[in-house]
Parts: C-alpha cells; structure tokens; sequence
C-alpha cells in the first residue's frame, strides 16, 4: 500500500498492473527525451547570437517537428492499446466475485459457492487494532485465492461507486442497474488496499476495500466456513 511520500505506483500484485507500471515507464522516458530535445533547442536558439529568429524560415524543420510528433505518437499508442485490450480481456475464470456497493459500506457474494456472503463495513477508529490502519481497514476482509484468474462482477444498490484496487491494477465503477466486469490474478500473498473511487455522499471516504490473498488451501478453508 503507499505511504507517505511515497511518490509513485505501489507494489504490483497482478501481472495486468506490473504491464500498466511498464507502460508508465515507456511514457516518462519518451516525455524526458522530448522536454530534453526541446529543451536543448530552446537554450541554443536564443543563446545563439547568430540567428535572427524573426527571420528564420526552414522547410526541413517544420516536416521534421509535424513528422517526428506522429511517430511517437504511434510508439506510445501501440502499447496503449495492447494493454487496454488485455485489461478489458475476461478468460476463463476460476473464481467470480459479485460485489455490490451500497452507501457505505460493500456487500461481497461469491457466486460459485451456496451462501457465501457478507457485508465489509470500515472498521472504526475506536475498534481498530494497534497493527491496523485507520480509515482503511474492514471488519470482513475479501478472501480471494493467489494465482487463479478472478472475475468480479460489480453493480451498486443506490448511487454510482467505484471499486479500486491500485496493487491490482483494478478500478471499476459500480453502477445501478448495470453489471461490469473486471478480471486480475495475483500473483502474491498480502493484503491490499483500495477504497471507493467515484464520490457518492458524505460517507464516501468511509467505505475501503480489503482483498486478502491467499493460498488455494487456506481459501477453501476458509470458503467452507459458510457452509457448515
């Protein structure tokens, strides 16, 4: 989870969101190469004390600055689509997860297995534990199993919200009287962190999100709770 001053991505859990960190990194180093050129050009011309820059007029200059442009575009715009279609891609699933967003709290319901559902409301600051983090954490966390490919249904009962995981790369609004899906696998153990990402009244800070990953042993451990 981020920190303070912790300035850029937090730590990957899912292969879609090291893609989306990697895409981050291909942008910043094509952008530093353009504020650099720019920047050298820039410095040159009005150092330079033998160019009247009213007067300039170069043919070659002005293909290569409408040329060059197009190009980079089309280096940033093929990885862009690549990953946007692999984030909307839904393949064979081993787990569904139907989360509903209320005001303000999230209901979760594990559609492949007979009554297995909850509601995960923020733990309050007065209940929280010393190892616990305020604001962020729930009394029922989302028990989900570590390299098996997860669907998750999301809709809402009342308002529009939004369903976000930044460690997995997931973000997903949740809207009533629709369903949208979203897919992640993680790729390790923990707990990560989210919390609603679309304003939806005076709670809206209140609702987090708690997604435990864990063994494929311990879930059913835990899954078979429910029904005994």
């Amino acid at each position: 989870m981020a920190t303070w001053t912790y300035l850029g991505f937090q730590d990957s859990a899912s292969p879609l969101m090291e893609q989306l960190i990697f895409f981050h990194d291909h942008i910043m180093v094509v952008l530093i190469m353009i504020i650099t050129f720019v920047g050298y050009m820039m410095a040159s011309i009005l150092t330079n004390s033998f160019i009247n820059r009213y007067m300039l007029e170069h043919q070659t200059i002005e293909l290569i600055w409408t040329a060059l442009p197009a190009v980079i575009l089309v280096f940033i715009a093929l990885p862009s689509l690549r990953l946007l279609y692999l984030l909307d891609e839904v393949n064979n699933p081993s787990v569904t997860l139907k989360t509903v967003g209320h005001q303000w709290y999230w209901s979760y319901e594990y559609s492949d297995f007979l009554d297995a559902e909850f509601d995960s409301y923020m733990t309050p600051t007065n209940e929280l534990e010393s190892s616990g983090f305020r604001l962020l954490d729930v009394d029922n966390r989302t028990v989900l199993p570590m390299n098996t490919q997860i669907r998750v249904v999301i809709t809402a009962a009342d308002v529009i919200h939004s369903w976000t995981v930044p460690a997995l790369g997931v973000k997903a609004d949740a809207i009533p009287g629709r369903l949208n899906q979203s897919s992640f696998m993680m790729s390790r153990p923990g707990l990560f962190y989210g919390q609603c990402s679309e304003i939806c009244g005076a709670n809206h800070s209140f609702m987090p999100i708690v997604v435990e990953s864990v063994n494929t042993n311990s879930f059913l451990n835990w899954i078979s709770s429910y029904s005994d």
